[in-house]
């Protein structure tokens, strides 16, 4: 279908245990991205906003919506929570996209965020697991680390590999994250230090889960055909897609695979009208070392297994072939659920054009972001493009 959209300006907070509010989060994050659009954008000329969030830990659960209004000047227009978990971000640049696409309005905007680390560890366990199936998985005592820490045993085993690979997607997410002044932990690990990690949920260990993170990014959009008057630079959105699955793991047939994933994947690529061979990076969602894996695998970019062996020889390093996450990923930028689809496309949008400074990919032109909500059960895939 072509260009939809395109992004002219975006911010984002520094990821980690802030100080900071929901409120104040959601309002540098708008901030940055207005003060970011080159020849400047009027607030007043936004027509529709989304906020993605979980609502971790029960802050302002209900009608959060209108504090996104509120906080950012635009009070008036339409405003809309996204909520699929972990997945809320991808969708909720789905929905902008598709409110520009549809002539509705000419400028949107997406703010994701989440507020995490201000709660104790039992209701924050409490608010990880609303995002999986309650009834079964939940109840037999099964945390996410406990699902994916499954998904790793039987990938393992399926292709009768060790855990060296797992271990690569650390270091290699860890060196980028190091050069990413947002990220949560700026600070390199070596193979070594992840495979004799304390375990978690075997075969994964402490440096194979992500951290649970606070922060907020935001982006501006607007028609793809008016994006210059804005900036010499936008950032177009070729294509959207998403999937779903059914909730609970074990009621699929199979498990080292996500077929909301595949769907997302081949629905964006039909609508961008693009070949993988043309992409230069992904952004996909590790929120575990396990979750690169299977989401290059279920993108599209290696068969079953074939993953490994690619991250193990370098290529998805961020001078790779196929660089995977070079801001460092959920794994070391952090994983601030409502944030974290938004936080990809940010990095995207200073990829893209040539703005990510020492962790810039080489000859970067188009980009695929992968956001998926809890296990799999939903999934949202963009591609973009430098303009």
């Amino acid at each position: 279908m072509g260009r939809r959209a395109a992004i002219v300006g975006a911010g984002h907070t520094r990821f980690g245990v802030l100080d900071a509010g929901p409120r104040e989060l959601l309002r540098s994050a708008a901030d940055q991205a207005f003060a970011s659009v080159d020849r400047g954008l009027d607030r007043g000329a936004v027509g529709e906003a989304f906020l993605a969030t979980l609502g971790f830990g029960g802050w302002q659960i209900g009608n959060v919506s209108a504090l996104l209004a509120e906080e950012t000047g635009i009070v008036g227009i339409p405003t809309t929570r996204v909520e699929n978990a972990c997945a809320s971000g991808g969708f909720a640049l789905r929905a902008a996209v598709r409110s520009i696409e549809s002539g509705a309005v000419d400028v949107a905007l997406v703010v994701g965020l989440e507020k995490m680390t201000d709660v104790g560890n039992a209701r924050r366990r409490y608010w990880l697991g609303v995002s999986g199936d309650t009834e079964w998985e939940r109840a037999a005592g099964l945390t996410f680390a406990g699902v994916y820490g499954l998904i790793a045993s039987r990938y393992l085993a399926e292709h009768r590999i060790g855990p060296e690979a797992l271990a690569e997607v650390a270091v290699k997410n860890h060196a980028n994250g190091a050069l990413n002044p947002n990220a949560h932990f700026q600070k390199e690990v070596t193979r070594e230090a992840v495979l004799r990690a304390p375990r978690v949920a075997d075969p994964l260990g402490l440096y194979d889960c992500c951290p649970v993170s606070d922060g907020a990014a935001a982006l501006l959009l607007v028609r793809a055909e008016s994006a210059r008057r804005f900036t010499d630079t936008p950032v177009y959105v070729e294509g959207v897609g998403a999937g779903s699955d059914r909730l609970a793991v074990q009621e699929r047939p199979e498990l080292t695979s996500f077929a909301a994933s595949r769907r997302a994947a081949d629905e964006a690529f039909r609508s961008a009208g693009c070949e993988r061979t043309e992409v230069s990076f992904l952004e996909v969602h590790d929120c575990f070392t396990i979750a690169e894996l299977v989401a290059i695998e279920d993108l599209g970019f290696a068969g079953p297994g074939e993953a490994a062996s690619l991250t193990l020889e370098g290529t998805t390093r961020r001078t790779g072939r196929l660089p995977v996450n070079p801001d460092g990923g959920l794994k070391a930028k952090g994983h601030p659920i409502g944030a974290t689809g938004v936080s990809q496309i940010y990095e995207v949008f200073l990829q893209l054009r040539r703005a990510a400074g020492a962790r810039q990919v080489p000859s970067a032109e188009r980009a695929l972001v992968h956001n998926v909500g809890g296990a799999g059960a939903t999934a949202a895939v963009t591609i973009c493009a430098a303009g």
